[in-house]
C-alpha cells in the first residue's frame, strides 16, 4: 500500500468545497399550486422571491422575528402593541394563504383558529373592545 500523496485521493474534509452562502431550494414537483387561476395565481407569482429569499435567510430569523413582533403585540397595550401584531397577521396569513390548497381539514382548522386569534389580538390593540 503506497503512502504518497499523489496516489492516495485527498480526504473529503479536507478538499475545498465551493463557498454556498445560501441554502439550495427543495427539491419540488412543482413551484405553483397546478391549474391556479386568477387571485391565486397573480399571488403565488408575486410570492414566489419573497418565499425564496425566507428560505436562503438562516432557518432561525424568521421564527424569532415574529416571536419577538407577537411578544410586542402582547406585551404593548398601544398602537405600537397593534402594529406588531398586524406585522405577524399579515404574515401568517400569507402563509396560510400558500399553503392552503395542500391543507388537509385539520391544518386549516388551525390556520383559521390561529388567524381569528391575531385578528382579535389586533383588534383589542387598536382599541375595539
Amino acid at each position: 500500500m503506497a503512502d504518497k500523496r499523489g496516489e492516495r485521493p485527498a480526504h473529503p474534509l479536507s478538499q475545498r468545497r465551493p463557498q454556498q452562502a445560501k441554502r439550495p431550494l427543495p427539491a419540488g414537483e412543482q413551484f405553483f399550486t397546478p391549474g391556479a387561476t386568477g387571485l391565486r395565481k397573480k399571488v403565488e407569482q408575486r410570492s414566489a422571491a419573497p418565499l425564496v429569499f425566507l428560505f436562503q435567510l438562516p432557518r432561525w430569523i424568521a421564527p424569532v422575528a415574529l416571536v419577538i413582533l407577537l411578544l410586542v403585540g402582547f406585551a404593548v397595550p398601544s398602537f405600537v402593541g397593534g402594529l406588531a401584531a398586524l406585522v405577524v397577521l399579515g404574515f401568517v396569513g400569507w402563509l396560510a394563504y400558500m399553503s392552503w390548497p395542500s391543507l388537509g381539514a385539520g391544518g386549516r382548522v388551525m390556520r383559521v383558529t390561529l388567524l381569528t386569534f391575531l385578528i382579535l389580538l389586533v383588534a383589542d390593540r387598536f382599541g375595539a373592545f
